[in-house]
């Protein structure tokens, strides 16, 4: 190991261990088991701790807002989270990694057609609560409300809403056991997927991961894992 890469590591892991709080909540990013974690945001992490020579401990949790208080309070070194204004107070972003969409399902008779149907008064929206939709749709519905659960088709479905919103990937999944339900097809928001850790962090710490993250984009790691956790939908981000 390098003076530099040491220096790099003892700033990032300074336990001596890297902690990567992996969001089995979305899967997208990561599935399996808190034992056995799998998904693009491990192979990440595990590279990440490869490349600064150091262990790592996937520190799972069931939810994106988990992940990242977990990462404030301490308990986490590196975070996978979609950038979001409301987190980049505290979280210094790479640029993504992937690209994903938010989308909203609805009853299959109801008369929302499009995204701009759905803003509108009287309607109301499942979301999970603090996701990166929740956060999103928070900040920009002008009539519309939203309803937080801990996912946001269990909302829609329990307490009869309007709509749901989600992630495009389960979300057809949902549909596709739901026939009383459809999608609308075009999304509603651009989630983009990033790797971070705290703003407390050396420059050339956050730049280190930076380049980091173009590099496994651009070599194909990024497209491999993906592919290996059957999520070759997913679109990897264009470079920085």
């Amino acid at each position: 190991m390098t003076i530099a890469t040491a220096a790099l590591a003892g700033d990032l892991a300074p336990t001596g261990v890297l902690r990567a709080a992996i969001n089995l909540g979305n899967p997208v990013l990561a599935h399996g088991t808190a034992e056995t974690p799998t998904g693009v945001t491990v192979d990440l992490a595990r590279e990440i701790g490869a490349r600064l020579g150091v262990p790592v401990d996937l520190v799972c949790f069931d939810a994106a807002r988990t992940s990242y208080k977990a990462m404030a309070a301490g308990r986490a070194d590196l975070c996978f989270l979609a950038v979001d204004p409301a987190r980049e107070a505290e979280v210094a972003f790479t640029a993504p990694y992937v690209v994903i969409e938010g989308v909203y399902v609805v009853p299959r008779d109801s008369a929302l057609a499009t995204v701009a149907d759905v803003d509108r008064a009287g309607v109301r929206i499942g979301v999970k609560r603090g996701s990166a939709y929740d956060l999103f749709l928070s900040r920009t519905l002008q009539h519309a409300s939203v309803v937080r659960g801990d996912e946001g088709v269990d909302a829609f479905r329990d307490l009869g809403l309007e709509a749901g919103a989600g992630i495009r990937q389960p979300m057809a999944r949902f549909v596709a056991t739901h026939p009383d339900t459809r999608l609308i097809e075009d999304r509603f928001m651009e989630i983009r997927q990033a790797v971070g850790t705290t703003r407390s962090r050396r420059p050339e710490t956050v730049a280190f991961l930076r380049d980091l993250v173009e590099e496994l984009k651009a070599g194909g790691f990024v497209t491999d894992a993906l592919r290996r956790a059957g999520q070759s939908d997913a679109t990897v981000a264009p470079p920085a």
